[in-house]
């Protein structure tokens, strides 16, 4: 499966959003806005679209980051 080319940033984000229970969470966790955080969960998803691989849902984009190695079983 093709995985799309996340920046670090977008990375971290992505790991944070889908351990996280909101946006507020993951942007007081890393001292931006939440919109800071949608911005960047909107560029990923666009992303994963581009190659074929939609995440709509936070759980697609969970299913994804795991799919890919940025999140493990063991860290959630």
């Amino acid at each position: 499966m093709p995985a799309p080319t996340l920046t670090a940033r977008e990375i971290q984000i992505l790991r944070e959003w889908v351990m996280r229970d909101s946006k507020s969470d993951v942007a007081t966790a890393l001292f931006i806005t939440a919109a800071t955080v949608s911005t960047h969960v909107n560029r990923i998803r666009l992303k994963y679209a581009a190659i074929g691989r939609p995440a709509n849902t936070k759980a697609a984009l969970l299913a994804r980051a795991l799919q890919d190695g940025h999140v493990d079983l063991d860290e959630l």
